[in-house]
Order: C-alpha cells, then structure tokens, then sequence
C-alpha cells in the first residue's frame, strides 16, 4: 500500500479515530491527553499531505507550461521554414502578398501565446513567493479587538474570460490591420512601379451608331500591366493612382496613345472618333490641362478625331482658368463628351458653347426616367431630340443586353456603347507605331470602314462600305425589338 496514493485527510480521520479510541480506553486524564495529540498530529500529517500535494500540483502545470512553450517555440521554427519556402517559390509578387500577410499573422499569433504562457508561469511564481512570505509577515497572535474584517474578494470569472477575449480580439484585429496595411502597400508599390515604367495598355470598346450598330468611334480604356499575367483594370488600380499623386503620368500615357490611335484613324477612310477620360487630379490642377495641351499641339493634324470626356460633376465646378483652357482646346479641334451623368438638367445651348458635342448617360438612368422611378424636368424620350437641335449626340453607354438596346432605339438615342454590342477588347502594337515616309509606301488595296484593328473584333465587309449612300430599309419597331432579342 503506498501512502502517496492516500487522500490528505486520511491523516486527519486516522488521528481523531486514534484519539477518540485512546480516550475511551485509557483510564484518567491521561486517555483525554493523548487522543488530543493523536488528533493534533492527524490534522498536522494532513496539512502536510496537502501542502506536497499542492507542490507536486504546481511542479507538473509548469512543467506543463514549459513543454507548451518548447512547441510552440518549435511551431515558430516551422512557420518561419515555411515563410522561406514561400519566398523561393516561382510565385507572382500579388499572388504572393496574401500568403505572406497570413504567414504574419500566425507567426503573431503564435508569439502571443507564447507571451500569454509566460505570463501565467510568471503569475504562478509569484503567488508562490508571495504565499512563501505570507507566515514570516503576518503575527503570530493577534487580539480579536484590534483586527479589522478583511476585505472580501469577489472574482467574476466571466467577466475575466470576457475581458481576456476582448484583449485578444483586439490585438488580432491590430495583427490583421498591420498585415492588410502591409499587403496594400506593396501592391501600390507595384501599381507605381509598373505606372512609372509605362507599362499602359489601352483597349478599346466601340460606339456603334443606332439602330444601324455601325462602328461610330472608340473609347480607350486604360490597363496596366504588372507582369506577364497580370493586367489590372481601370476599377482596380484608379484609386491607389490618385492616392500617390500619379494621375497625371497616367493622363499623360493614356492621352498620348489615344493621339496615336486617332493617328491611325485618320489614315482610314471616314469619321471615326476615339474617347479618352482624365483624372480627378488633372480637371482640378490648370498646371496638368497645360502640359495635356502641350501633348496635344504635337499631333495637331489629328485631333479632330479625339473627345475628351468629362464628368457632369466637374464640368460644373470648373474655375475660370480651367475654362479657358477648354475653350482653347474646342479652338484648337478638340471636342467633349459629358459622362457620369447624373441628372437629366442640361443646358444643351450652353454646353455646345463650351465645346461638348457629346452626352454620355448610362442606359439604366435613362430607363429609370422613361419608367418614371426618377423625376425631371423633361420626359427621357425628348432628351435627344432636345440634345440634338443644339449639335449635340446622346450617347448610352453601360447598354448590356439587346432588349436594353431596343429600350434606346425607342427612346431615340443616336449612340449605344456596353456589352451589348461588343467588350473591350485589346490593340494590336503596330497601331502606336510610327508610319513610314510616303515614298517607300506601298500603294494600299480599298479602304474599308474605318476601324481601330481591334483584335478579334470582326471587320465590315467590303460591300457595306461601297454602299453609303443606300437608304437603310424602315422597319417597324416590333421587328427591330424581336431581330435585337433574337
């Protein structure tokens, strides 16, 4: 029988039976005197018992506590193997960006763990050392008369636990912020390199003429290019461009090809035209219009084929220099297109003065006031004939199904632009090259309708062009909606 294996208060009950059998059967005082030190030292084997069951108790949670640590420790060391494997894997920088950010973030959950470890094995040799000084401290006998109450100590252990978790939550929201942040600044570093190096690619979505769905112009939308396989479109680097103050570079780039493409344009037969949009930073900046129009006077032969397009928001909030320099492009050959519409009060009179020759609307805002969900002042089907008896062209663009085309035709619009007719599409290289002196040209076959080459984009036959001048056959409205919806 080993005694370890015995309760603690085995001592205290084998005391009191001992001393209550002594009293009994031995005669006199001496039986009442030796049960009360059998009882005395039954207790006292007991609190003994208890104190080295409590110490044993002690020695294997920080044993415990220890091999916790020695795992962790190890994890880490495996964490860190795996973020090195990481680095050395044939893995794009944007791709790699978010395996890194979680890498960060476990590495910090695992070390605060660690901390949250320490500090309980740090906690637990305290309160030892503090239990260790309590008797040599406290008085060995103290007057019932002089002793005050102890204050009493009343834990709530949920509120403990819920602290802690908020404690926690709250430095793993600080871990995921600080490793979001981190991710988002690598990809703007990326996003400025690639913008620096001048790595813009431009495509173009047509605008086709209703209900004919002829190839009227083009509009360039601009692409940046990261490496080999990424492209990143308009809605996804724009912000990060404004934020670093970049949005003129990328006007610039964007400006330049644009004139290169109505470069190449001009050289095909017809009156196609070719769109470009400009950020926020260079409506607001007459320093950025200036050296936009410095680009411009160099290809001065071409730029009746270009239209800027410009925001209803800002082509109401622009000062008087900014005006002049419009007037002074419209001067020079330049026309504007009104975008990002927002509400039908226009002053056509006013707006062909300033050099618009275009308004773009998005196809679900004009069906919304033809529906009469949204109120105006004139009814969405008078909107073009309005528009028109100014010299100006109602354009719907975001048109992306064919009864939404068949909803424009019927309210009279001119123009259409959206998926409806085709998707952006990229440009080949040679139309940004230089063309070749007239002599050593060649001379070239019939030209056809005019185009931007866009790749995979189907082009007219020859016949069509040959025939301008025949009159598009009338069709009633039915048949144009039931051909469209087919």
């Amino acid at each position: 029988m080993r005694l370890k294996a015995l309760h603690p208060l085995a001592g205290a009950v084998t005391g009191v039976s001992a001393g209550a059998i002594a009293a009994i059967l031995m005669p006199g005082a001496l039986g009442p005197a030796l049960g009360l030190l059998a009882s005395g030292a039954g207790l006292a084997t007991s609190f003994w018992a208890l104190e080295r069951r409590n110490a044993a108790h002690r020695e294997l949670l920080l044993a415990g506590l220890g091999e916790v640590k020695v795992r962790l420790a190890t994890g880490a060391i495996r964490i860190d193997a795996l973020s090195q494997r990481i680095e050395l894997m044939p893995m794009r920088d944007v791709d790699a960006a978010p395996a890194r950010a979680a890498i960060n973030e476990l590495t910090a959950e695992v070390g605060l763990l660690g901390d949250l470890i320490h500090q309980v094995a740090t906690t637990l040799a305290d309160h030892d050392e503090k239990l260790t000084r309590l008797p040599s401290s406290a008085p060995l006998a103290v007057s019932p008369s002089t002793t005050s109450p102890a204050p009493e100590v009343h834990l709530d252990p949920e509120a403990v636990r819920r602290e802690h978790a908020e404690k926690l939550a709250a430095e793993r929201a600080a871990v995921a912020r600080a490793a979001r942040e981190e991710a988002q600044a690598e990809r703007a570093a990326l996003i400025g390199a690639a913008l620096s190096d001048g790595r813009v690619e431009v495509q173009l979505q047509p605008i086709v003429s209703l209900p004919q769905r002829r190839t009227r112009g083009y509009e360039a939308l601009p692409g940046l290019r990261l490496d080999e396989n990424t492209l990143l479109m308009p809605h996804e680097f724009l912000e990060v461009v404004e934020e670093r103050g970049l949005g003129q570079t990328l006007d610039a780039l964007v400006l330049t090809r644009a004139l290169a493409i109505a470069r190449h344009l001009a050289s095909k037969d017809g009156d196609v035209f070719i769109t470009c949009n400009f950020s926020a930073a260079t409506w607001g900046s007459s320093r950025a219009l200036a050296a936009l129009t410095r680009i411009l006077e160099r290809y001065r032969d071409h730029i009746g084929r270009l239209v800027i397009e410009m925001p209803q928001a800002v082509f109401r909030a622009l000062d008087p220099t900014s005006l002049g320099l419009l007037g002074a492009m419209s001067a020079n050959g330049v026309r504007f297109a009104l975008d990002q519409v927002a509400d039908l009060r226009l002053d056509p009179r006013s707006l062909f003065d300033r050099g618009v020759r275009f308004v773009k609307i998005r196809a679900a805002l004009l069906e919304a006031h033809a529906e009469g969900r949204v109120t105006s002042d004139i009814a969405a089907g008078d909107l073009a004939a309005m528009l028109t008896r100014a010299s100006i062209t109602l354009v719907a663009e975001a048109v992306e199904d064919n009864p939404a085309a068949a909803d424009m035709i019927e309210l009279g619009v001119a123009m259409g632009q959206g998926n409806a007719f085709s998707p952006p599409r990229p440009v080949k290289p040679e139309v940004f090259a230089e063309r070749e002196p007239a002599a050593s040209a060649r001379p070239e076959p019939p030209a056809l309708r005019p185009s931007a080459e866009v790749l995979d984009y189907p082009q007219p036959s020859a016949a069509s062009a040959a025939e301008p001048s025949r009159k598009p056959e009338r069709l009633p409205f039915r048949a144009v909606l039931r051909r469209a919806s087919a």
